[in-house]
């Protein structure tokens, strides 16, 4: 097992380094991506490339969107032989302290997602909360299942070969808000398990936020319209999966 880290960076360089500091004593490779940033922003991001050897800098030539940014981190990520990434946020809004465990549970449990679930301080936005639990209602419709906590914080560790399995499948992943959705509900549809643990959350170290509402959920719900549909040819086989589940746990 090879771990590294995938961090998106877009309008945050600022916090990137505190980031990165808080990484850097696992001595894994942490690849940052560069989504088109501004002079500013690009000045922060180089300098932390330069000054961290761990570091490695994927460059893109225009902003993507946070998905476009993860999957061309991944996919540099499998080209340096890495079979598991933690995905963590640029803002410094995942709390650092859980990067440990979440990797202790990836090495005991190397074929799955260990996907956090947000705990939230007090600054938090209620309107954000509590669309969240609406949108997170949605996950467990699409998949029938639980196992998803919450499906929109991109703090997580994917297997690095499943994730490009469905990106070569063709299959199409929003490359914005939607992506974290997107990509983890399509590697559960293939099989791969979930596993939820908790994390803190805080709004960002730098005051940035990219979310942009109206806009933003506009997209998140095209995202769910199209799970929705994605989801009827695959019934059979979710069906099969729950009363599989709920026969386990009547075992139990």
């Amino acid at each position: 097992m090879k771990c590294g880290f995938v961090i998106p960076v877009y309008n945050h360089g600022s916090a990137l380094e505190d980031v990165v500091k808080n990484l850097v004593p696992f001595n894994y490779d942490i690849i940052i991506v560069d989504d088109g940033n501004d002079e500013k922003n690009k000045a922060f991001i180089n300098d932390v490339a330069q000054k961290y050897s761990l570091v490695t800098l994927v460059t893109r030539p225009s902003n993507g969107g946070k998905g476009q940014a993860m999957k061309d981190g991944v996919r540099k990520a499998n080209e340096m032989g890495i079979t598991h990434i933690l995905q963590i946020d640029s803002d410094g809004q995942h709390d650092a302290g859980r990067v440990g465990y979440f990797w202790e549970q990836a090495q005991k449990h190397p074929e799955a997602i260990i996907c956090g679930y947000p705990e939230y301080d007090k600054d938090a936005p209620k309107k954000r909360v509590n669309g969240r639990k609406v949108a997170n209602g949605w996950i467990h419709f699409v998949t029938l299942s639980k196992e998803i906590v919450d499906a929109m914080i991109g703090f997580r560790v994917y297997p690095v070969d499943p994730y490009i399995k469905v990106l070569d499948s063709g299959t199409y992943i929003d490359s914005r808000m939607g992506y974290d959705i997107d990509i983890l509900v399509h590697m559960y549809w293939i099989g791969v398990p979930v596993i939820s643990e908790p994390v803190k959350v805080s709004y960002p170290s730098d005051g940035v936020s990219n979310f942009r509402y109206f806009r933003d959920t506009m997209r998140i719900s095209g995202t769910y319209t199209r799970l929705c549909l994605g989801m009827i040819p695959r019934l059979p086989k979710l069906i099969a999966k729950k009363i599989k589940r709920n026969k386990a746990a009547k075992r139990q």
